[in-house]
């Protein structure tokens, strides 16, 4: 293959990189759950607009990416541990990731970063208020998730598929995003802090105190039961590990 058409195809996944974003409006919501310490308190958040990856980045999106000049650090355009151009792009660490959308930043001259712990889980939520954004239970027909146990509310035993599966293969949410319950989980912005006592309330990122020797996870993955996929649900990771269930998602300013 020729140099110019290689570049040509590069371009045009760079194009659909930037295409699959989707308008998140401005709202208030309530976050976190009631079920657990580090869940709660509940509290009013009220976010601005912004737009947010239709899907995690996907393997084809991320070699596009990797062909831009680096602007911090090299990356590896085949990073992850199961091979698809549509599946997400994993095992690659919160500082690749913040790489990606600085090196997407520079080439489009538009401002691409990873969400804010609030709003991953506003957008997540799309204005429902239950567990899931289906409702109140979930099953492996709906998600790419551990179906082996049975966790939350009506749910029935489904199965275990042991690897991520093409993005937007389950149904989205009403804001039409797909994936963020089950097959990655993503990575966010914010420092670990327990709960949400101070937590700022206009949608920002919670980068001071806490621990700033993790970073945040959301959604869960295909590795985890159902209890662990919750629009609630908070976990992290060391900024440097890289795992076969951790993927991200951009989101880029208005």
């Amino acid at each position: 293959m020729d140099t110019v058409k290689v570049l040509q195809e590069i371009e045009l996944k760079l194009l659909k990189t930037q295409s699959e974003m989707i308008l998140i409006p401005s709202g208030t919501f309530l976050m976190g759950s009631s079920e657990i310490t580090h869940e709660g308190p509940q509290h009013e958040v009220t976010v601005s607009p912004f737009l947010m990856g239709r899907y995690p980045v996907t393997q084809a999106q991320w070699r596009a990416v990797t062909s831009l000049p680096e602007v911090k650090f090299d990356l590896n355009p085949d990073p992850s541990c199961f091979d698809g151009d549509n599946r997400p792009v994993e095992q690659v660490n919160w500082y690749e990731a913040i790489e990606f959308c600085a090196r997407l930043s520079a080439h489009t001259g538009r401002i691409y970063t990873l969400p804010s712990e609030a709003q991953w889980e506003y957008a997540c939520r799309a204005n429902t208020v239950t567990a899931f954004y289906f409702g109140e239970t979930i099953t492996t027909d709906l998600a790419n998730y551990d179906g082996t146990y049975t966790y939350y509310g009506d749910e029935v035993l489904g199965i275990y598929r042991n690897e991520t599966t093409d993005v937007a293969s389950f149904p989205s949410n009403d804001f039409g995003l797909y994936d963020m319950h089950g097959n990655v989980s993503e990575w966010c912005l914010d420092h670990w802090h327990y709960g949400y006592n101070d937590a700022p309330v206009d949608g920002s990122a919670w980068m001071t105190g806490g621990n700033s020797s993790y970073r945040k996870l959301r959604g869960g993955s295909w590795d985890n039961h159902s209890w662990d996929c919750r629009c609630a649900v908070r976990s992290y990771e060391s900024p440097n590990d890289r795992k076969p269930f951790i993927g991200f998602r951009v989101v880029r300013e208005l």
